[in-house]
Order: structure tokens, then C-alpha cells, then sequence
């Protein structure tokens, strides 16, 4: 940890991504670099890393909640669909040129054709676009890769051991994954939310956070002992605690603790390159790196194009899963333990995986300049036919059909008297968070999506206390001219200011509701984030205390009221009182009071301030 901070604060200082910190850190400390009495127990640190996955997902689920992946399911369907079947037919080819057998060619192509999770979401994190549309894109798919490793695991453990394709166990399995998904999913929103509510009063910051991380952790077991894996469990509490009206907080006060344990899986993948190996297995690392690379970026983008999303977005998305995650270790191992696949293909999968991870934010980038190219090189009749697939009437009509279907069936079935009450319970806390935030909304849920269609966003962001930004009014502010953004609404507390003027003031902790562009987000959050005013350390010396100022007879406050004495602006202080010759006593004194000989003014403020005061007035 402590060199994990180190490293991470080097590249912050450098301006790189901090997850590379924590794998170079990784690298460092290794047992493969400075040996494995550095670290004497490596298989403890495995198994903090593995800690850390559950946490990173278990926020994830608590960001990204079940009825946000449905409503980017079919989107998340094609370019998983595409990226799988295109990544292990590519993965299986390569496989077969480099020598490999059948079985360790297609456990290759397992591997390949699904992304991390953690690493992508960081990486958007690092770079501050999880704001953008591509974003929630990229996470619908990533959950179906995920959901499609479980079966794929089945698939190659059966094919591996049996050396055939046992097709009824498969569909046994996926089963099964549906049957704990909906059970899990239907029991948690119809107990948790109610929990809640009912306990609201009772759930302070201690108890809100143990409570959440035991949740989590049971989940987990649960998981587990159903046969699925530990990071799925996580997952899935998540996505249930995502629904009830807590989220919000839930989610600020895991954050510290997946900061921490994320870290450390994070080290702990460094800690797994040896430098050794990647010297001998340089050629299959660099071959199937490229492949993982261009192959991500060209099935990525192809499938969410497929799906009906805008080049822009397709290209986004692409670029944003060119590296393999905690799932292809996972299927090493299990090929390894089945001992079907090379001995090699492990070390070499974990260097790809580290290599790719840390190209990741660099490959990003590099979105933005094909999307230039691409759009440049387009005919005008190409755009339009374009912008017709992206009709936001269209889908919106298309998602209207769909939910009034839904209200058809869960009618009919509400209607049966048994299961009334129950269908009216789970329906009230399904939505309850999600007619707490449309009340609160300043643009309704409907225009909205109409608006992401057409690349406008509604976004949110947190005024920093010690912004330049508090105490000031949104016209001196200049916003919409400096960002192009436009503030819809200003949320305070409990309060939300619709459409706010120009002399309404910001101030800390306020959340600002934006409209824009990607490109005008993306000005907003460089304008807000270099709006935080940086502590030198002055500010600490400054200490408030209660002093008395005597009145000479010869002071030139003599004759002059507490208001036009400017007492209160060079001595950054307030009069609490004033003390007469004749021992009378004025607490809180009307501002026009005036001050005679020999007084002595009662005052509270900053000392250092009043101490210069006083000097300057007995001088």
C-alpha cells in the first residue's frame, strides 16, 4: 500500500492513469524483482486482490442497476454477441498458427473475447467520461460477457474432460444462472427496500456501511456455494441495493473501501508479471496483445453499430475494450488445473492482460481522432442515412410498445387475488428510488432519452467546497459562454431550484444539473475541476477566537456606529458586544450603535486578523 500510494501520486503528478501506479507498483514490489522474501506470503496478497474485485463490483452494481442494463439490453446483447463469437473464432485461428493444440487454441479464444470490467470502468473514472453515453454502453456489455463467461467456463470444462460437447449440461447450467438471477433478484426488492424504509431512522454512516458490506459479502457465499462465482454474487447485491431509495448514500460510503482493496488487486496483478517470461514469450505476448487490441476495437465497434448506436459511440466503446480482464485468468487456471492447455499460455495470458490494461487509457484516446477521420471521409448521403437509424421517435415508440406490454401482463397478473399484495409490494419498491429522483428531476425521464439519442446529455456535478465557484452568481459565473453547457437545475439538499436565473448563488456541496454534448460535458468538468482552489496551508493558521478591543479616547472609532466603523471588514470579526465605562452590557448590539470613549468591544474572528487591527489602531 504504501508503495502503491507512492507510485499512484507519481503518475497523478505526471498526469497518468493511477491504475497503471498500482500495477507498476505491483511490478516493484513482486516477488519476480526484488524476490520472495519482500513479500513473504504472496498468496495472502492474492487473496486481498481478490477482495478488492468484490468490492470494485459490488459498486459497480451499485452504479449501474438491473433496470438501466434492460433498458441497454439489446444494445449489450449484439456487441457482447459479436465480440464473443468474432473474438474466439480469431482467438482459436491464432491458437492453431501458433502451434497449439485443439484445446488450448479454444481455451485461447475464452480468454480473448471478453473484457475487464474493473479496468474499463477505471480507466473511464481516470479520464472523466462516465458521464458520457458510451459509458453506460460499455457496462451493459460488460455484464453480458460476464454472465456468457459463467456459461463458456461449463462449455470448455465439459469439452476439455469429455473431449465432446455435452450439450444438455450446458443448458442445465444457464439453467441455473437464470433460476439464481431471478430468484436473488425477485427476493432482494421485495425484502431489502422495505428494510430500509423501515429502518431509516436507526441506519447512521457505521451502520449503513456495515450492513451494505455484509450484504455484499453474503451474497457472495450464496454465490459461491450455488457454483457460480464469488465477483457475481458482489455484482448482484449491488444491483439489488442500487434499487432502494439508500443507493446513493450506500454508494459514497463504499467508496473509501473499494478504493482501498481495489488498489491492492491492482498491485496484486502487477505482482504477477516476471520479467523473465515476458522476455521468452515475447512473440505469442505481442501477437496476441495486437490481436486482443484490433480485434476489441474492430468487433466492439462493429457490434454496438449493429445495435443501432452512432459511430461516435461505436468507436467509443471499441477502443474502450481492447484489453482481457479477471475472467481470462480464471479460465487459465481452470486449464491449467484440468491440465488440457499448454504451460505456457498462463504467464503469457496475464503479461497480455497486463499489457493491454496498461495501454488501456492511452488507446482511448485515440478514439477521438478516427472519429474524426472516419466522419471526414464520410459523403454527406453516408451521414444521413446514418442520423435515420438513430430516430430517437422511433425507439422511443419502440420502448413505449414494449413498456406498455409489460403494464398488459403484470395487470392481468396483479389481478389474481393471492399474489396482489405481493405484485403491488415488489412494483412500489421496484420504482420507489425511481419516483423519488423523477420527482426531483429537473428534465422527465421521457425527453431525456430522447435527448441521449441525440448525443445531448443530462448530467451531474458536485460543487467542490472549496471551489471558486461558491459564493458566486451563475451570470458572473458565465457558464453556457465558458462551457457551452446549460444549468436546468440546481439540487440543495432536499430542494431542487428548476431553471435557475442568473442571480441565483452556488454554493458547496450544491449539484448542478447540466444539458450538453459530450464535448460541452467534457469542457464543464475541466471548468469545475480547475475551479477547486488549491490549500497552501495558510488557511490552518488562521484560529477563531474571542478578543476585547479598548476605545481610546483618542480612536477615530469614537463617534462612528458599528456598521460605518469598517471594524467588521478589516478585522474580519463580528461585535458580540459592547462593554460601558459604566459596566453597562450590550450583547448582539444594533448596528447602528455608537461607539464612545473607552469601550470595550466584545469581538469573534480570526486573531491574527484582530491582533493587526489592534496595533494599527493603538498606533
Amino acid at each position: 500500500m504504501l508503495t502503491a500510494g507512492i507510485t499512484s501520486l507519481l503518475f497523478k503528478l505526471f498526469k497518468q492513469p493511477v491504475v497503471l501506479g498500482y500495477i507498476v507498483a505491483g511490478l516493484l514490489v513482486g516477488p519476480h524483482m526484488l524476490g520472495e522474501s519482500w513479500i513473504s506470503n504472496e498468496q495472502s496478497v492474492n487473496t486481498w486482490g481478490n477482495i478488492g474485485v468484490l468490492f470494485l463490483l459490488f459498486s459497480l452494481g451499485l452504479e449501474f442497476s438491473i433496470k438501466k442494463l434492460i433498458q441497454v439490453g439489446s444494445t449489450a446483447i449484439i456487441g457482447a454477441g459479436t465480440i464473443v463469437v468474432g473474438m474466439m473464432t480469431t482467438g482459436y485461428i491464432a491458437g492453431m498458427l501458433m502451434g497449439w493444440n485443439q484445446i488450448s487454441s479454444l481455451f485461447l479464444g475464452g480468454m480473448l473475447c471478453m473484457s475487464s470490467t474493473t479496468i474499463v470502468f477505471k480507466a473511464i473514472d481516470d479520464a472523466g467520461l462516465r458521464s458520457h453515453k458510451f459509458a453506460k454502453v460499455c457496462f451493459g456489455i460488460l455484464v453480458v460477457e460476464d454472465l456468457f463467461a459463467v456459461i463458456l467456463m461449463v462449455l470448455l470444462s465439459s469439452i476439455a474432460v469429455k473431449n465432446k460437447f455435452e450439450g444438455q449440461e450446458m443448458l442445465f447450467q444457464i439453467g441455473k444462472l437464470i433460476t439464481y438471477l431471478f430468484v436473488w433478484f425477485i427476493t432482494g426488492i421485495y425484502i431489502l427496500p422495505s428494510f430500509f424504509k423501515h429502518f431509516r431512522s436507526y441506519l447512521n454512516d457505521e451502520t449503513l456501511t456495515i450492513l451494505s458490506i455484509g450484504l455484499c459479502l453474503g451474497m457472495v457465499l450464496l454465490a459461491v456455494e450455488s457454483g457460480f462465482s464469488s465477483a457475481l454474487g458482489a455484482f448482484v447485491m449491488g444491483s439489488i441495493l442500487a434499487e432502494t431509495i439508500e443507493a446513493e448514500k450506500i454508494e459514497h460510503l463504499i467508496t473509501p473501501v473499494k478504493n482501498i482493496f481495489g488498489s491492492i488487486f491492482f498491485v496484486s496483478v502487477g505482482m504477477m508479471i516476471n520479467p523473465e517470461l515476458l522476455v521468452k514469450y515475447w512473440m505469442p505476448i505481442t501477437i496476441i496483445s495486437t490481436i486482443v487490441i484490433f480485434g476489441q476495437i474492430t468487433f466492439g465497434s462493429l457490434g454496438t453499430f449493429l445495435s443501432g448506436q452512432s459511430i461516435r459511440v461505436s468507436f467509443q466503446t471499441g477502443f474502450s475494450l481492447v484489453q482481457i480482464g479477471e475472467f481470462a485468468f480464471i479460465i487459465a487456471a481452470l486449464g491449467q488445473e484440468l491440465g488440457v492447455t499448454d504451460p505456457s499460455l498462463y504467464p503469457i495470458v496475464v503479461a497480455v492482460s497486463v499489457l493491454t490494461t496498461f495501454l488501456t487509457p492511452y488507446i482511448m484516446n485515440l478514439a477521438y481522432p478516427t472519429i474524426d477521420f472516419f466522419n471526414s471521409h464520410l459523403s454527406n448521403k453516408t451521414k444521413e442515412h446514418l442520423a435515420t437509424r438513430q430516430n430517437p421517435h422511433s425507439k422511443q415508440k419502440t420502448k413505449s410498445t414494449l413498456q406498455r406490454l409489460s403494464r398488459i401482463i403484470i395487470s392481468h397478473v396483479a389481478r389474481l387475488t393471492l399474489v396482489h399484495h405481493i405484485v403491488h409490494h415488489f412494483t412500489e419498491n421496484l420504482y420507489a428510488r425511481e419516483n423519488l429522483a423523477e420527482a426531483r428531476r429537473a428534465v422527465k425521464s421521457m425527453d431525456k432519452e430522447a435527448l441521449l439519442a441525440l448525443d445531448i446529455h443530462i448530467s451531474e456535478f458536485d460543487v467542490p467546497e472549496n471551489s471558486i465557484f461558491c459564493g458566486k452568481r451563475l451570470k458572473d459565473l458565465n457558464i453556457r459562454q465558458r462551457a457551452g453547457v446549460s444549468v436546468v437545475s440546481i439540487m440543495r439538499g432536499e430542494m431542487n431550484i428548476l431553471v435557475p436565473g442568473g442571480e441565483r448563488h452556488i454554493y458547496p456541496h450544491d449539484r448542478l444539473i447540466v444539458a450538453g454534448t459530450d464535448q460541452q460535458m467534457d469542457r464543464f468538468t475541466k471548468l469545475i475541476n480547475g475551479s477547486v482552489v488549491k490549500n497552501d496551508g495558510n488557511e490552518s493558521k488562521a484560529s477563531i477566537s474571542l478578543e476585547h478591543i479598548h476605545i481610546a479616547e483618542d480612536s477615530a472609532l469614537i463617534g462612528k456606529s458599528i456598521m460605518k466603523s469598517g471594524i467588521r471588514e478589516q478585522a474580519s470579526c463580528i461585535v458580540m458586544g459592547i462593554v460601558r465605562p459604566d459596566d453597562n452590557i450590550f450583547m448582539n448590539p444594533d448596528p447602528a450603535m455608537v461607539f464612545q470613549a473607552n469601550d470595550y468591544i466584545i469581538v469573534a474572528g480570526a486573531q491574527d486578523k484582530i491582533k493587526k487591527f489592534k496595533e494599527q489602531e493603538f498606533a
